[in-house]
């Protein structure tokens, strides 16, 4: 999801909107009674609220933090970092670009989400409908990022099937793939990756047991 242009030095970071961005900006500051100052806090996991009627749990920080700081890792400098359907990495991403300040870890991110609240975030938000996997922007070529983080929205072999069209559409190479245990052999036939040790968390527990999986070696996971 995003973003950008500014006017003065302190204005450098704000994004510069399209008419819909706008309108979904204003709305996200309506629902959170906050002004335009408060762009950069909007990139905390939660400052947009789930949506529990689209499947929506967010990470807890420490997690969305950890698998940020794995696709940072994996893409390298200048990397390029695509989430599907995993909003609260693309903020923790962005909140760690924030705090980089020599630039050594920079990184370049992008959201495919179906909730067009996010589209607030500007032009690094993309419009994304699991049900037409390869309906993306003509801007958006394949295998162009990195590594792509993925979090189908439902624990179905349909659902998972379709995401992986568009995971492997869009990855040179690397995959993290955050589902339920129950999802594991499907996974590993759709997308060639294996379960990993390190247990991620949400804010609010899932009644199903929560895994990632990856088709790389980890350090972190």
């Amino acid at each position: 999801m995003n973003h950008r242009d500014g006017g003065d030095d302190d204005d450098d970071d704000v994004p510069q909107l399209s008419a819909a961005a706008l309108a979904a900006l204003q709305e996200f500051y309506a629902e959170n009674g906050a002004g335009p100052s408060a762009l950069r806090d909007s990139y905390t996991v939660g400052a947009i609220k789930e949506d529990w009627r689209m499947s929506q749990f967010w990470y807890s920080d420490e997690t969305a933090t950890r698998l940020a700081e794995e696709a940072i890792q994996q893409a390298g400098k200048q990397g390029r970092i695509a989430c599907i359907s995993a909003p609260s990495v693309y903020q923790k991403l962005k909140q760690l670009e924030s705090e980089n300040v020599d630039g050594s870890r920079r990184v370049s991110a992008v959201l495919l989400e179906f909730d067009r609240r996010f589209a607030a975030y500007g032009d690094e938000f993309i419009f994304y409908d699991y049900n037409n996997p390869l309906c993306l922007p003509e801007d958006v070529l394949p295998q162009s990022f990195d590594i792509v983080v993925a979090d189908p929205p439902y624990l179905s072999e349909e659902c998972l099937s379709r995401v992986a069209l568009t995971v492997k559409y869009l990855t040179k190479r690397k995959i993290l793939l955050c589902t339920g245990a129950v999802m594991e052999e499907h996974a590993g036939k759709l997308m060639d990756v294996k379960i990993c040790r390190y247990l991620p968390k949400h804010n609010h527990n899932l009644a199903n047991e929560f895994r990632c999986y990856v088709n790389y070696e980890s350090g972190l996971l």
